[in-house]
């Protein structure tokens, strides 16, 4: 009986066994059948669809038609489509020409450099998606998809040494305290500092890295801005879930300004007084006070002179949210999701900062339009970008700041000189608390 038990157990094992083995090559036919399946792959119907060839392209694309035309007939069409004038778009595909220029191949030529720009710009300016772009301007998706980043980085590459530049001596910082009071009568600011939120598809295997606060994924774009709404520094590199503390406690800009090696001016007496003031920059609560930063006052029950301090403060301050508004309103990519990796929106976001900078040194006009202004009382008058869908706000953190107690003092005396008529008062300030 043992013995007949034992062989029983022996044919199971090996039954068991044999299972195994067949299991193990239904699951190899399977792999080598899905692998033959794919090495059978149908022959190409088009080389190039018809509709994409050269020859249609130059006959109907919208840059050698639809460009040509409005650059001839009209040029308001023509910026509105592209948001920058034809001489500007002329002066931009001067530049970079070199730089985007391609060899022809034995099996097709080479794009345009102008087309590749003109495609670009446009994605920028109205943020049409890739497949929109292909059927205007009749270019393949997949090719759009390679050349799009290349402009912009070669739009970085040209520009961005020029017109983004973080002054670092004291006569250049003096010089942008100089706008500031004469624009908006407070003295020795550096530059408004603020962040902004960019969307964007959510990157596969991040996590909650690119979730923000508003339940969607983004990047941050930090940016300190002088009287001019010119950009002098920006940081694109945060992750949607950090806050503005965050991201400037970890960046450049704030080391360099308090290791002394950013050029700010020693401490000097502001105009119509005679103690010396450090100088700074101008953030929201979301900033910690420090000598080198002020901001207004966050409690509530303030009295009159703190709320005068606070409207000078936050008018001085407002020239950021209008630079972030006119680069939105021009670049409306910036508006919704863009679809591309997160490397890939850092350079857009570069290049719309380095175009906007760009336009504001050649065409100073074609912004003011849009800026945020004052009439003869000095109330606001909104600007056009305020009609339009604002880039989003990071979140202030929440909790109380170790502001320091020299910082504290300072911004004392800040209001104190604010009320002072023989000071730094304006005439209108009492009626706008």
């Amino acid at each position: 009986m043992d013995q007949l038990l034992r062989n029983a157990a022996a044919l199971g094992c090996v039954f068991m066994l044999q299972q195994q083995t067949m299991q193990q090559d239904a699951i190899a036919l399977q792999v080598l059948r899905k692998r033959l399946r794919k090495r059978r792959r149908r022959p190409r119907r088009y080389w190039v669809r018809p509709w994409l060839q050269a020859e249609r392209r130059l006959l109907y694309g919208h840059y050698t038609r639809l460009l040509n035309e409005l650059r001839m007939e009209d040029t308001t069409a023509f910026f509105n489509f592209l948001r920058v004038t034809s001489e500007f778009f002329d002066e931009l595909l001067q530049r970079l020409a070199p730089r985007l220029t391609k060899d022809d191949t034995n099996a097709r030529r080479a794009l345009e450099p102008g087309l590749k720009l003109a495609c670009t710009i446009r994605h920028l300016a109205a943020g049409d998606r890739y497949p929109s772009l292909s059927y205007s301007f009749r270019v393949a998706r997949e090719t759009i998809c390679k050349f799009i980043p290349e402009v912009c980085q070669a739009i970085v590459d040209e520009y961005a040494n020029e017109v983004i530049q973080c002054p670092t001596t004291e006569q250049e910082w003096r010089a942008i305290a100089e706008e500031y009071e004469r624009h908006w009568n407070v003295p020795h600011v550096m530059g408004a500092l603020d962040g902004k939120h960019v969307a964007l598809r959510k990157p596969e295997n991040t996590g909650s890295l690119y979730h923000n606060y508003k339940h969607f994924f983004s990047v941050v774009l930090m940016a300190l801005v002088d009287a001019n709404y010119r950009f002098l520094w920006i940081d694109t590199g945060a992750q949607g879930h950090m806050s503005d503390a965050h991201i400037y406690n970890a960046s450049e800009l704030k080391e360099t300004v308090e290791s002394g090696q950013i050029g700010f001016p020693p401490p000097e007496p502001m105009t119509n007084d005679n103690q010396n003031m450090p100088y700074f920059m101008i953030g929201d609560d979301a900033f910690a006070l420090r000598t080198h930063m002020m901001k207004p006052y966050s409690r509530k029950n303030l009295n009159r002179t703190e709320r005068i301090y606070n409207y000078r403060i936050s008018r001085a301050r407002r020239v950021v949210e209008n630079a972030f508004g006119i680069l939105a309103a021009r670049f409306q990519c910036l508006l919704g999701t863009l679809q591309q990796q997160p490397d890939v929106v850092r350079n857009i976001i570069e290049t719309c900062v380095c175009l906007h900078n760009l336009i504001g040194i050649r065409h100073p006009a074609m912004h003011h339009g849009q800026l945020d202004t004052e009439d003869t009382d000095h109330n606001i008058i909104p600007g056009e970008w305020r009609n339009m869908a604002p880039m989003h706000e990071v979140p202030t953190p929440r909790g109380p700041f170790r502001d320091t107690a020299e910082a504290k003092a300072q911004r004392e005396t800040l209001r104190l000189y604010f009320n002072n008529p023989l000071g730094g008062a304006v005439p209108w300030q009492e009626r706008m608390i």
